[in-house]
């Protein structure tokens, strides 16, 4: 007899997913027998940490556009989902949770743990995620199941909990009785596009044919629409600059002449600097955080501003846009490029030179960087050699903190789309290994290479055994500088002796590469220069995941404002940490 498992399972199924990442449990085993009869279609992936699935689930999603699907058990297993729902929720990724629950009978006697495990899942779940639903009846689940989909990839997309009781789950499904369907728009996100007012359309052209300085911000929301190769179209007759977040990172190619890379303090030099002499600054699909807008130094005053997002709570949210336009990144980019007609490319002889001399001069200096033959060895060198073995379709997932400034600066994007893969809804560290899981799920014939410090891979060791156990093709590239560098710079800029960012010390020092072969990988220590390449060949043409681990240099950053001060010497006055971070006023963009 066919049970409630089955019927979520089939569900699940029909909808398009073919992964389910997650751990078991006895509330949840119904399901795991319901997957286990259709691999045909759908198959699970056991994570070692229920944190971890929601991180493999969110790479899943970025990649295919599909909601990432994970499962947990009611309370030890719900309660480390919020660290990747959170990360969703910010990001605007498409996820469906299902959560085990206590039998409905019992629900009187979650409080406290009076019934093993129980707690008020309802409202932890509805405090990070788009929305949480506790099914209250079989015959409500199929409804609820479409409904999670729907809203999961409708705009603006995000996480979603589901959580069915045992008694639910454990239940006999009549399939005559309970008969299912699934909405096929729901399968892939935008679930619904829509486009902004032809008037709206027609100002916002005749704002960039005015406009002697423009420049184009691309967001996650560009991939989150599957618009990068329209946006890279675009930006290429704009006649302008072009730049990305790091969300964003892939929406463009940053080989073209006016692509200056990521605009970020852990980005681009050239960036930072071009995009305070444009006249107009087109935000698409940018939420213009705090980390994209430069601490919301962004927009100037003086500088005329359109933005194209599909969340009307975003026009406006720090500043007043010239012209808002409301409605889907790809359907409003491929209006406005038909409104301008022809190509602007050439028509702005003198910013487009500027441009190229300002990219230029960066390119110069990193090119000293990359060659640098210092011991302990410098980052830019190893993105380099990362850079030179990647694949067309190869896949760089980033962990935070210093490792997603150093790929962002030295590893280009060179074709539009998703290449890249950051972890900047919450910007938590320990995305990257179980991130990995999830991208290989969705492209098991390409390679998957992740960057992350060794605060970052210490998170999530226990996931290379999952690498290992389904096989993956994945370099995991350590860069072991034995600190929280981010958290140490920090405190030798502003504080004094202040020695909590230390990882390691004479007698105890991590071996990662050690872990990894303990664990079933390919592990590979470098500290030394010319090591670098033959290490990633190794790692690059092993049939299985490997971990190189690379002992870097402890003073190396990639924050442009870090390094200045670093040159300055600590003897300079230290301004308060309070000061560095101040939201300016709410600014109204002017018209040109």
């Amino acid at each position: 007899m066919a049970h409630i498992g089955d019927l979520v399972a089939e569900m699940l199924a029909q909808q398009g997913t073919e992964v389910v990442f997650g751990m078991p449990g006895g509330q949840t085993t119904a399901l795991h027998d319901g997957i286990s009869r259709r691999t045909d279609r759908i198959r699970h992936i056991l994570m070692r940490d229920e944190r971890n699935a929601a991180y493999a689930a969110d790479a899943y999603a970025r990649l295919t556009g599909k909601p990432g699907v994970c499962d947990v058990t009611v309370g030890p297993g719900a309660n480390l989902l919020p660290a990747g729902f959170l990360e969703a929720l910010n990001a605007s990724i498409p996820m469906i949770g299902i959560v085990g629950e206590l039998p409905l009978d019992w629900l009187p006697l979650k409080e406290k743990g009076i019934a093993s495990q129980g707690f008020d899942q309802l409202s932890f779940f509805q405090s990070c995620s788009k929305q949480a639903w506790l099914v209250p009846s079989i015959a409500a689940l199929p409804e609820l199941i479409r409904t999670a989909y729907r809203v999961a990839t409708s705009p603006r997309p995000g996480p979603v909990a589901l959580i069915i009781p045992h008694d639910i789950f454990d239940a006999e499904w009549d399939e005559e009785t309970l008969k299912i369907a699934v909405d096929d728009r729901s399968v892939q996100a935008p679930y619904l596009r829509s486009t902004a007012p032809a008037d709206a359309i027609e100002a916002a052209a005749a704002l960039i044919r005015r406009s002697k300085r423009p420049a184009l911000v691309c967001g996650g929301g560009v991939h989150g629409s599957q618009a990068a190769k329209v946006v890279s179209a675009f930006a290429d007759r704009l006649g302008g600059l072009a730049v990305t977040s790091l969300s964003g990172k892939g929406a463009i190619d940053e080989t073209k002449p006016y692509a200056a890379g990521v605009l970020n303090p852990l980005g681009s030099w050239a960036a930072i600097e071009l995009i305070q002499e444009a006249d107009l600054v087109i935000w698409c699909g940018s939420k213009v955080s705090q980390n994209t807008g430069m601490n919301w130094t962004l927009p100037k005053p003086e500088q005329a501003t359109i933005t194209i997002d599909c969340d009307p709570l975003e026009h406006g949210r720090t500043f007043r846009p010239t012209v808002p336009l409301l409605g889907d990144v790809r359907e409003i980019v491929t209006a406005l490029d038909a409104a301008l007609g022809d190509s602007l490319a050439g028509t702005r002889p003198d910013w487009e030179a500027r441009i190229v001399e300002v990219i230029e001069t960066g390119e110069r200096a990193k090119a000293e960087e990359i060659a640098s033959e210092a011991v302990p060895i410098s980052p830019p060198r190893v993105m380099a050699e990362i850079a030179k073995r990647l694949g067309d379709d190869d896949i760089v997932v980033s962990d935070a903190s210093f490792a997603a400034g150093w790929i962002a600066g030295y590893i280009p994007a060179k074709r539009p789309g998703r290449q890249f893969v950051y972890a900047r809804g919450q910007g938590g560290l320990g995305y990257s290994v179980p991130g990995a899981i999830g991208a290989a799920a969705t492209r098991p014939d390409v390679r998957i290479v992740t960057v992350a410090g060794d605060g970052a891979f210490s998170y999530t060791l226990g996931e290379l055994a999952t690498q290992a156990q389904f096989n993956q093709r994945i370099v995991n590239v350590v860069i072991n500088n034995g600190r929280l560098g981010w958290i140490q710079l920090w405190q030798e800029i502003f504080f004094k002796n202040v020695q909590s960012a230390i990882l390691e010390t004479q007698s105890v020092q991590p071996g990662f590469a050690s872990a990894a072969s303990a664990l079933g990988l390919k592990g590979i220590y470098v500290d030394k220069p010319d090591e670098i390449g033959p290490a990633l060949d190794a790692a690059f043409d092993h049939d299985g995941p490997s971990v190189v681990e690379v002992r870097i240099d402890d003073r190396a950053t990639p924050i442009h404002s870090f390094k200045r001060r670093m040159r300055e010497g600590s003897d300079k006055p230290r301004p308060r940490p309070g000061t560095v971070y101040k939201l300016r006023d709410w600014k109204v963009s002017p018209d040109l």
